[in-house]
């Protein structure tokens, strides 16, 4: 009898054993029943929520989901442009589970299948939106834009899989080298451009200039010469009047500081050669000095 009453409370231990099952926080259970996701009286499946619960040993088995955010960041991939130019793009998704059990049947509950699924459909919804737009439009403005496009898109494939997109972001977006290579390039030549424009410019603004100045000192040089004529004219006429006055009150002095100005003239250089006859007129008042 003893014996008899150990056997039933072990089967009774092992029967409560195998009936209960523990959900934790942050997953939810759905329950196979001889193949097939059971369901309730109205036909919906039955999604257990965290706390212990019960099934029929060896006939249910229980799946347990994560119903947290996931989130898939894997390695950046190649996009083409609307130019036919090549991008770099790292993105990552924000997803979870919205259909327990079309996420059971679609992908087995393994996560790792789910996000190799779900990479695919994002990959094509970010292709297609990188391919209409242009280089300068996806870095200047329309990230927002292009991101909310392809949520919009990604989230009607994915809910095949049972699976609600929460977000996309775009991290990061890097030219392949032999791309950045061409945009250096172009813009270095538009940089030589400009600065050849400038140059030019430069150029003609410095002949501008100089046939300027050129000009005005053409000006001042002819006003300094008619100036300077002026005043040697002025200085002519006051000599010429200085020495009629002279003339006038005595002329023999005028003549005596017209020969002075005459020898001075005549033996300024010590080079210069004077041949005239010594009873010439011209040395009279050194003859008359000599005396």
């Amino acid at each position: 009898m003893r014996n008899l009453s150990l056997v039933l409370i072990a089967i009774f231990a092992f029967f409560v054993y195998t009936s209960v099952f523990v959900i934790n926080e942050g997953t939810r259970g759905i329950v196979i029943q001889f193949g097939k996701v059971k369901r309730d009286v109205d036909n919906s499946t039955v999604v257990h929520e965290p706390g212990i619960h019960f099934k029929w040993p060896f006939i249910e088995t229980v799946r347990i989901l994560d119903a947290r955010v996931q989130t898939m960041d894997d390695e950046a991939d190649r996009f083409v442009t609307s130019e036919k130019k090549d991008l770099i793009v790292d993105s990552y998704v924000k997803w979870r589970i919205e259909s327990f059990e079309t996420f059971y049947l679609k992908t087995g509950g393994d996560t790792m299948r789910a996000e190799a699924l779900l990479k695919k459909k994002i990959n094509n919804g970010l292709r297609s939106e990188f391919g209409s737009r242009t280089i300068a439009e996806i870095v200047s403005g329309e990230r927002d834009e292009l991101m909310q496009e392809a949520l919009k898109e990604t989230a009607e494939s994915a809910a095949d899989l049972g699976i609600q997109i929460v977000d996309i972001r775009v991290k990061r977006i890097n030219l392949p080298s032999e791309v950045s290579n061409y945009i250096f390039a172009r813009m270095r030549s538009e940089r030589h451009a400009v600065a050849k424009e400038h140059r030019s410019e430069g150029r003609e603004k410095a002949e501008f200039i100089k046939a300027d100045i050129d000009k005005k000192v053409t000006i001042m040089l002819a006003d300094a010469e008619r100036n300077v004529r002026t005043v040697r004219g002025q200085g002519d006429a006051e000599a010429a009047k200085i020495y009629a006055d002279t003339y006038n009150k005595d002329p023999e002095f005028y003549k005596f500081l017209r020969s002075l100005d005459a020898y001075r003239a005549s033996f300024n250089n010590k080079g210069d050669v004077l041949i005239v006859k010594p009873d010439s007129d011209f040395f009279k008042y050194l003859k008359e000095t000599g005396k």
